[in-house]
């Protein structure tokens, strides 16, 4: 059973760090609603969820995808590009510390884990403004000995990689192609999405299914004709805080003995 880490949105959330969106006021009890509603559709597609408490002093905490990454064997401490919020690493580090041995990047690097999309035993890393090239070399000597390869790619005009791909289905892509360059997937199959939703790349991904925002009902045509069994949630409140669904969870089998 995958185990997922999510935490409650913050009391502070209005403070969030943005980069391409602008502000709006956010509905708190309305975002905290369409939390409780995305961990519940975590439950109901087999997760096992730790939902750590609220953190009332650090806006962005409920983002806990860009504090670290979960590998089979080890996980990565991130160090986020916001310096706000490098706080969040502490009651992170103290969960999966329960779960795999502990590897962190460290200054000068910057890495969020927004950037960085896992297939098989390849990690591509978006160089953005919030992860560096210092934090991709660190990655790289530090998953070698488990032979990860780490492929940096090219982004513009969106905050995370995975705002502009997710993977869906093995084999297939669903790209966003204006914000990313797409030649380091020449070996996949590539599902556009539709031009009228430029935010609708990011999926999160459960065995065969996937979690996705409600709001893209063109782009989730294209998904459902591939196939593809879609769960929709509504997370308006969180968008406006420039987070998505994969921003929410950190999801991991658990570690084989």
């Amino acid at each position: 059973m995958p185990i997922a880490i999510t935490r409650r949105v913050s009391p502070a959330m209005a403070r969030c760090e943005l980069s391409h969106v602008e502000r709006e006021e956010i509905d708190l009890d309305l975002a905290a609603r369409q939390h409780a509603d995305y961990v519940e559709s975590l439950r109901a597609l087999g997760c096992s969820v730790n939902e750590l408490p609220e953190e009332p002093e650090l806006a962005d905490s409920v983002f806990v995808e860009d504090i670290a990454l979960v590998l089979d064997e080890v996980a990565v401490l991130t160090r986020p590009g916001a310096e706000s919020r490098r706080p969040e690493s502490a009651s992170i580090e103290q969960v999966l510390a329960a779960h795999r041995p502990l590897l962190r990047i460290e200054a000068p690097g910057t890495l969020d884990g927004g950037d960085v999309m896992r297939i098989g035993r390849t990690l591509y890393v978006g160089l953005s403004g919030r992860s560096n090239q210092a934090a991709i070399t660190q990655l790289r000597s530090l998953l070698a000995p488990w032979g990860y390869e780490v492929q940096e790619v090219a982004i513009q005009d969106c905050l995370h990689l995975k705002s502009a791909v997710t993977c869906v289905a093995d084999g297939l892509l669903l790209v966003q192609p204006d914000w990313i360059d797409v030649s380091p997937f020449g070996s996949f199959r590539l599902l556009t999405i539709d031009p009228s939703e430029p935010h609708a790349a990011n999926t999160l991904r459960i065995g065969e299914k996937l979690i996705y925002p409600d709001c893209f009902p063109r782009t989730t045509a294209r998904l459902r004709k591939e196939g593809i069994e879609v769960h929709t949630v509504a997370v308006s409140e969180l968008q406006k805080a420039e987070g998505a669904v994969t921003c929410c969870s950190l999801v991991f089998e658990p570690l084989a003995v």
